[in-house]
């Protein structure tokens, strides 16, 4: 759930609450002074009548007090103390009930005891207040409305150099053209913060990337001119016809031990260059023509070890650089046949969704969480270690995806586009 919407639905739920709680209290509160005006109207009224029995000795008419029905019922000695109620009478049509509020108190009149009835109606009260509690309810209805449209409207505007932040954020590349954060120009102190912390932020990332990539060029480089000269003196020692076989071996081991240093400086630096998509020859390239060719170029090791190649490709065009897909497709089928059986097989198959390359091999499954980290391999392999996680990332950088499947006795490396 969004920020907006998250606080919109938490405004609106605690509005919602404190609107009903205050209509109820409201209502509640209104209900209470009419009928505190109520009891205050009545207690005059029976103050009158009181008034009006002791002066003129009898009980009075109905027509004498108009607004008021009074009832007298003859209880003896007996004696209640004034109190008020709520009841309901009947209407004079006789098919319509209506609330009232009556005070009951004890009169006496010649010597006994009368329990003297005083009547209101309530309805003009509760009239009064049901028109209040619309224009209540009506009031809270559109002051909910207006603070949903605020929350909707203003809130989206003011969070609006957020938005364009975190879209900055999402385009943001070490190896991109530099790009000032917008937003600048907003009132709020925290975005204007925010954006200042970008901006320091971005500094940073660029130069301490700037510099590590010219430490790994700078690194690689270097490495390359004392290996190429060992490979050259290497080279001149073993046509040394006066070296012993022993001597020889141990020159073998070096030269091999260099090729493999030389290799391995290669691969890291290719890495390097994957991670940081520093590889820009994009190209339309036809995916099956690439395979056919990479095959004859593994004719040769695929004949000495009797590996049958079975090549069944369907026309697939991408749109990568030409030197990664041709890494790529050597790290898999190099893969294939260096692992593989003698006179083992080797199945690739191309369509529109996938490529697929298996090979048969001895031992089990390889463990699917560690065969694409760096420097995983086994230890008769001569490899770097490197190539199938130069192939995954590879993979990556174009949004494919490079998995392993087990079956035996087919270990099984496909590409899904």
């Amino acid at each position: 759930m969004k920020l907006l919407s998250k606080y919109t639905w938490v405004s609106l739920s605690v509005s919602l609450v404190i609107f009903i709680i205050g209509g109820f209290i409201y209502f509640e509160a209104i209900s209470y002074l009419s009928d505190q005006q109520l009891d205050r109207d009545l207690t005059e009224e029976y103050a009158e009548k009181v008034s009006f029995i002791d002066q003129h000795q009898r009980f009075p008419k109905p027509f004498e007090f108009d607004s008021y029905e009074a009832e007298f019922k003859n209880i003896g000695q007996a004696s209640e103390p004034t109190h008020f109620v709520d009841t309901i009478i009947t209407a004079h049509s006789g098919n319509k009930t209506i609330s009232c509020r009556a005070i009951i108190g004890t009169v006496r009149f010649k010597g006994t005891n009368y329990l003297m009835t005083i009547t209101e109606s309530k309805e003009a009260a509760r009239t009064l207040i049901q028109l209040v509690s619309a224009i209540t309810l009506i009031l809270i209805v559109l002051l909910f409305l207006a603070l949903f449209v605020t929350n909707r409207l203003v809130f989206k505007r003011i969070w609006q150099p957020f938005y364009i932040l975190l879209e900055h954020l999402k385009d943001f590349s070490l190896t991109g053209d530099a790009k000032q954060p917008v937003g600048t120009s907003t009132k709020i102190d925290e975005f204007t913060e925010l954006n200042h912390a970008i901006e320091l932020m971005e500094e940073k990332a660029r130069d301490e990337y700037q510099s590590l990539r010219s430490f790994t060029e700078n690194a690689s480089h270097e490495m390359m001119t004392p290996v190429a000269i060992i490979n050259s003196k290497l080279d001149n020692l073993i046509q040394d016809e006066s070296l012993s076989n022993t001597q020889l071996g141990q020159l073998e081991d070096i030269y091999s031990a260099s090729r493999r240093l030389s290799q391995l400086n290669q691969s890291l630096l290719l890495l390097v260059k994957i991670d940081n998509g520093l590889m820009h020859d994009v190209a339309e390239i036809d995916l099956s023509t690439c395979l056919k060719n990479k095959i004859k170029q593994f004719e040769d090791i695929l004949q000495s070890k009797k590996i049958t190649v079975n090549l069944n490709c369907l026309p697939k065009k991408i749109k990568a650089s030409i030197y990664l897909i041709d890494i790529l497709l050597s790290n898999l089928i190099s893969n294939a046949i260096r692992h593989n059986l003698k006179g083992g097989e080797i199945a690739i198959m191309l369509d529109e969704r996938i490529l697929s390359i298996e090979n048969t091999g001895s031992g089990g499954a390889l463990d699917t969480h560690k065969i694409f980290e760096r420097f995983q391999k086994h230890p008769a392999s001569e490899g770097t270690g490197l190539g199938l996680t130069i192939a995954r990332n590879i993979c990556l950088s174009y949004g494919f995806k490079l998995e392993y499947q087990f079956a035996p006795p087919y270990h099984r490396f496909y590409v899904l586009f």
